[in-house]
C-alpha cells in the first residue's frame, strides 16, 4: 500500500467535522444515553469542560446543541493520556474538542486529505496557528494512500465521513476508497482492546452502499458488516443524536434537513 503522503506536526489541541440528527433503524438497539453533566457541580466531567472551554475557536459553540459532543465523547470511552487518530478531521471542530479531553499526557492525529483540506476552507489553517493545539499531529494522506504505525491508537474515530468510503468524484477530486484495504489498516493501527468510534448521518433501512455518494448517508448495517468483517467487534449503539425531524429521502446538504439529520453512533472494539 502507498506511504503516508506527509505528517506534519503541529502542536497543538483538536476538533474534527460535519452536520445532522432522529430514528434508528431496526437493527440499531440503542443502549441508555450517557449521563448528563450537570455543570454547576465543582467536578465538571472532561467531556464538559473541553466544550465550555473558553478557547474554543469561535463559531465551534453554535454547533454544540445538535452534535452533543461531549455525551458522544463520553460514549466512546476517550479519556486523558489517550492517543487518538481522527479521520477526516476537516476543519477540526472534534479534533479540538478530543485535544482538550486527552490533554497534554495525550494526543490527536489528525488525518486529511487534499479534498478535505479544500472542503475545510480558512477554518483549518486557523485551527491549527500559532501553536495553539499542541498535542495535535497532523497526517496528510490522500485515499488509498494511508499507512498508519501498528498498535499506536487507544482509539480511532471517523465522525459524519464514513459514508464517503462509498463517494468518488472528479470534480472534488474524490478517489474512491479501497474499502477492505483502509479498515485493515485502521485495525492494525488501534491497539489490542481499542475502540473504533462512527457517528454518520443515518440512510433508509436497506439503502445501498452507493446512497453514501448520492445522498451522503449510510445504513448504518452496512458499517456494522463492513466493520465485522474487518474484525471488529460492535461494543456499543446509541440514538443520542436521532431528532426524529429527518426525511431520510433528502441528502444532507438540503436546506430543509441541513443540521437536523438522524445520525447514529456506533462503538467497535479490536479484540484484546
Amino acid at each position: 500500500m502507498p506511504r503516508i503522503l506527509a505528517t506534519i506536526l503541529i502542536l497543538i489541541v483538536a476538533g474534527g467535522c460535519q452536520q445532522e440528527a432522529g430514528t434508528p433503524s431496526a437493527d440499531i438497539s440503542p443502549q441508555p444515553e450517557p449521563a448528563a453533566v450537570d455543570e454547576g457541580v465543582a467536578d465538571v466531567s472532561i467531556y464538559a469542560a473541553a466544550v465550555a472551554n473558553p478557547a474554543r475557536l469561535d463559531g465551534d459553540a453554535d454547533r454544540d446543541a445538535g452534535r452533543q459532543p461531549a455525551a458522544v465523547m463520553e460514549f466512546l470511552g476517550i479519556g486523558r493520556g489517550d492517543h487518538i487518530l481522527e479521520m477526516f478531521a476537516g476543519a477540526g471542530y472534534y479534533t479540538e474538542l478530543l485535544s482538550h479531553v486527552v490533554g497534554e499526557d495525550g494526543s490527536v492525529t489528525a488525518h486529511v486529505n487534499t479534498p478535505v483540506l479544500n472542503f475545510a476552507g480558512d477554518k483549518f489553517p486557523a485551527r491549527h496557528a500559532d501553536n495553539r493545539l499542541p498535542n495535535v499531529e497532523i497526517l496528510m494522506a490522500e485515499n488509498n494512500e494511508l499507512s498508519l504505525p501498528a498498535d499506536r491508537f487507544d482509539a480511532v474515530t471517523i465522525i459524519q465521513n464514513y459514508h464517503d468510503l462509498y463517494w468518488e468524484s472528479e470534480e472534488y477530486g474524490w478517489v474512491r476508497v479501497e474499502v477492505p484495504a483502509f479498515l485493515t489498516e485502521i485495525y492494525k493501527a488501534l491497539k489490542p482492546g481499542g475502540t473504533l468510534g462512527i457517528v454518520d448521518h443515518a440512510a433508509a433501512t436497506g439503502s445501498p452502499a452507493e446512497t453514501g455518494g448520492t445522498l451522503h448517508r449510510i445504513d448504518p448495517a452496512i458499517v456494522i458488516a463492513d466493520l465485522e468483517a474487518a474484525g471488529f467487534i460492535l461494543d456499543g449503539k446509541t440514538d443520542l443524536l436521532y431528532g426524529g425531524l429527518d426525511d431520510y429521502s433528502k441528502s444532507v446538504f438540503d436546506p430543509a434537513v441541513r443540521g437536523k439529520t438522524d445520525r447514529f453512533v456506533l462503538r467497535f472494539r479490536k479484540p484484546e
